[in-house]
């Protein structure tokens, strides 16, 4: 099971390798927001999203000999390019299941990090861990799963310690840490890093409508799944349902779960870009659309967000930019 220990570890090994991502603020989203807000933007880490992390700290912690026969993931695309190139910067194979509904960028960039790429039929109910298991028999390769694995919550974790860390410099020991969640990765690992270096702030899981699983789930106390397995244009967090693994640690830790939908998602893409000069997916944005629209729902006088990804089709861009009020 994942613990502070472990987090510590996975920074030392990342250390050097993965980006130490700024905490951004702008006054305009301030205003919008009535609250001093906090953005953490892991679009800026490496491969556009902060599942670099959780994948370096996978490969790295498997034994060299384990390690040189592969690894396989499953992804929509994030933690399959994060994978992808923590395989190629140690010289490993890396086969990367991913729909063939994923966005068009993301597969091209997983391809072009080294990896192989299985498609399966995603909208036609093809079962991705049949494909994974008979890959695995036939090659031996090691699946490094995209959240429900503790070196890869351990990874996460790593943004945890620097927001815990950054926030202390600017004498922030107060807030709700806003996570763009999916499967509980990042938000669990969040969540126990929170709860060693920085007690004073919760994490809080932040959804699309029509996937809140995580945040049905806390109100229930038990694991709920979402109606359907895709769809919506939130592609880097749409899940079936939280992990084993990853919901308990939300149960005990995380504050309630918030819930935006796809047109503030694509307003706060919109306004990341206006105001801090990054980009975001959909997925990506929900939190700083939580912090930004959700106000009523959020405690403190200064809340944190995660910009958990950058990966987004430039239609989809062009839409986000589309809900600006002209100059």
């Amino acid at each position: 099971m994942s613990d502070i220990t472990m987090i510590r570890a996975a920074a030392q090994r990342l250390k050097g390798h993965a980006r130490r991502t700024p905490l951004l603020s702008s006054p305009f989203l301030d205003e919008i927001a009535g609250r001093r807000v906090l953005v953490k933007p892991e679009c800026l880490q490496h491969t556009g999203s902060f599942k670099y992390r959780g994948g370096r700290s996978a490969v790295s912690a498997l034994d060299p000999e384990v390690r040189k026969t592969g690894v396989l993931a499953f992804s929509s695309g994030n933690h399959a390019q994060g994978v992808a190139l923590a395989a190629r910067e140690f010289g490993v194979p890396a086969v990367i299941i991913m729909p063939n509904d994923a966005p068009a960028l993301k597969i091209a960039n997983t391809r072009a990090l080294g990896a192989e790429v299985v498609l399966y039929d995603r909208p036609g109910g093809e079962s991705r861990e049949e494909v994974g298991e008979t890959l695995q028999a036939e090659r031996g390769l090691t699946l490094v799963k995209p959240y429900d694995e503790p070196e890869v919550i351990a990874g996460q974790g790593t943004c945890g310690l620097e927001i815990a860390e950054q926030a202390a410099e600017l004498g922030v020991t107060k807030a709700d840490v806003l996570v763009c969640c999916g499967g509980g990765g990042l938000t669990s690992g969040i969540a126990l890093a929170l709860e060693a270096e920085a007690p004073g702030m919760r994490a809080r899981p932040v959804e699309p409508e029509g996937f809140d699983d995580t945040a049905r789930s806390l109100l229930s106390g038990r694991i709920e799944t979402n109606a359907q397995g895709s769809g919506g244009i939130c592609d880097a967090i749409v899940t079936p349902a939280p992990g084993q693994i990853t919901f308990p640690i939300m149960k005990r830790l995380c504050g309630p779960g918030l819930v935006v939908s796809e047109t503030e998602a694509l307003r706060a893409m919109a306004l990341a870009w206006q105001r801090l000069k990054v980009v975001a997916e959909p997925g990506g944005a929900v939190a700083l659309a939580a912090a930004l629209f959700h106000g009523h729902e959020i405690e403190g006088d200064t809340v944190i967000c995660t910009i958990s990804g950058g990966n987004v089709d430039q239609a989809m861009f062009a839409r986000a930019l589309d809900t600006l009020e002209p100059a």
